[in-house]
């Protein structure tokens, strides 16, 4: 067994170890500190669902929480199988059992794609009116056949062997997310003399910073920053750190409900180990770290397997040390996209065009990209791709006043987007804060709030490293003090 994509160095993983484990009844191989994502990706395989409708082939398209198609069912037994799990969030472990979802007999070979083929007779809701006669056979024919071919993973009829634990706890300072700015808000928090919970809900704190290893932080490099933060953090008895733990809900009074994961990412956990363990938090102040997700760009075509989010690709290949493709085109409308060209084309891949949006390629990033030989094509779109399981080529349309006219086709086996970012404000919503509309960043921020809280870093629109993490100290300074 090989990983063909597997870059000869970099990545967070451990390379002197290799854990095997199946997919779809494949015998692969990764590494410990791979998802399943990533190590399928290692492997060359793109092609990892299909969609709930149509049955149109799916791929991996990010690299978090925020992933749309790659998702699969764990386990090799009836007794513990769970369907619709992310890929993405997937911890690798030796003997991983996971299936693809949703096709029949194959993942390659599945004959519900026959749906796309009648697709353009087959639009939204038609069914409601369409099989109502003869009377009463939309219950008994139609709608128990509609449910067969469609859906997602099939949910385990026996019971679930695993136990749970909850625990209700209390702090002064609740952080939630350990990216920069949580890192930071917790830092100055705890040093305040504050009693502080931290959670994330990944395996490793760190949030993006994990995925830019030339970054640095207060003159020292992005993952020694973290390790000392980190240890800075577990060191103080008066902090508490949460990896692989959820925050879900944000209700009343300051009461937010986290999920953390305890054995799921065990190869053989101790029977006696609870699946999970809820966490009622009660907390005086709460310090919303979440980040920002990555926006994706609208074409046709745009679901194909190889299509992929711009920061996941980077994060495969600098987290993960995968390369997710061996010719990419960049498709983008702001800079993000030209960092990601040139950091995948300096290791080896080819970068086929970008294609920006924009009326003219202009700032120091596209100029990174001019000197480095990358082919620029502005005010250009993607006009349609082509490809069956995997996308083959990109062709690219020029913008011509309001008109798109065609262009050239380019080869390639990825297709990086970039639509620039949008804060993730789903608790900040949900604790009644009112959302405000930021016309610079065409995106909605934290308004006003109504619970005691407050918002730090990407979720508030401050993208910036440096910008991100002077906003988390000054948000769990404030929150100690308040």
């Amino acid at each position: 067994m090989t990983q063909p994509f597997r870059l000869a160095q970099g990545g967070r993983i451990d390379r002197a170890r290799k854990l095997r484990f199946t997919f779809d009844g494949r015998a692969l191989e990764g590494h410990p500190g791979d998802t399943l994502a990533s190590a399928l990706l290692a492997n060359g395989t793109h092609l990892v669902g299909r969609s709930f409708k149509y049955h149109r082939p799916r791929g991996i398209f990010a690299a978090g929480s925020d992933e749309p198609s790659a998702l699969v069912t764990l386990g090799g037994d009836p007794v513990h199988r769970t369907p619709n799990l992310r890929a993405t969030q997937v911890e690798l472990f030796e003997g991983l059992v996971a299936e693809s979802q949703n096709r029949f007999p194959s993942l390659g070979f599945d004959i519900g794609a026959l749906n796309d083929l009648a697709s353009p007779i087959l639009p939204a809701g038609f069914y409601y009116k369409t099989f109502l006669w003869p009377s009463g056979a939309w219950k008994r024919l139609y709608e128990p056949m509609i449910r067969a071919m469609a859906g997602l993973g099939r949910a385990p009829s026996l019971p679930d062997p695993s136990h749970y634990a909850q625990r209700y706890a209390h702090c002064d300072v609740l952080v939630v997310g350990a990216g920069p700015a949580g890192l930071a808000a917790a830092l100055a928090a705890a040093a305040a003399g504050a009693r502080v919970i931290l959670c994330d809900e990944q395996a490793e704190l760190g949030g993006s910073l994990l995925a830019a290893p030339d970054a640095s932080v207060e003159g020292v490099p992005a993952y020694d920053w973290i390790a000392a933060a980190t240890a800075e953090l577990r060191g103080n008895a008066r902090v508490t750190l949460l990896p692989r733990a959820t925050g879900f809900g944000y209700f009343a009074y300051n009461f937010v409900g986290l999920a953390e994961r305890l054995s799921d990412h065990l190869a053989a956990p101790d029977a006696n180990l609870p699946r999970e363990r809820l966490w009622q938090v009660r907390a005086r102040e709460v310090v919303l770290a979440t980040g920002a997700l990555e926006r994706p760009l609208v074409f046709p075509g745009n679901d194909r397997p190889g299509v992929m989010l711009s920061g996941a690709a980077l994060t495969y290949a600098a987290r993960y040390g995968v390369r997710p493709g061996a010719t990419a085109a960049v498709a983008t409308n702001c800079d993000q996209g030209y960092r990601a060209a040139l950091a995948l084309s300096k290791l080896g891949m080819r970068i086929a065009a970008i294609a920006d949006w924009r009326a003219s390629a202009e700032g120091p990033a596209a100029a990174a990209a001019r000197a480095a030989g990358l082919p620029i094509h502005p005010r250009t779109v993607i006009a349609a791709t082509s490809g069956r399981l995997r996308i083959r080529s990109a062709r690219l349309g020029r913008i011509d006043g309001s008109t798109v006219k065609p262009g050239a086709a380019v080869s390639c086996d990825l297709l990086l987007v970039a639509g620039g970012r949008t804060p993730a404000v789903h608790l900040f919503s949900q604790s009644r804060g009112k959302l405000a509309f930021d016309e610079s960043l065409q995106a909605f921020v934290p308004g006003e709030s109504v619970r005691r809280e407050r918002s730090a870093g990407a979720c508030r629109g401050r993208y910036a490293l440096a910008d991100a993490i002077e906003d988390g100290y000054a948000a769990g300074a404030a929150a100690a003090k308040a």
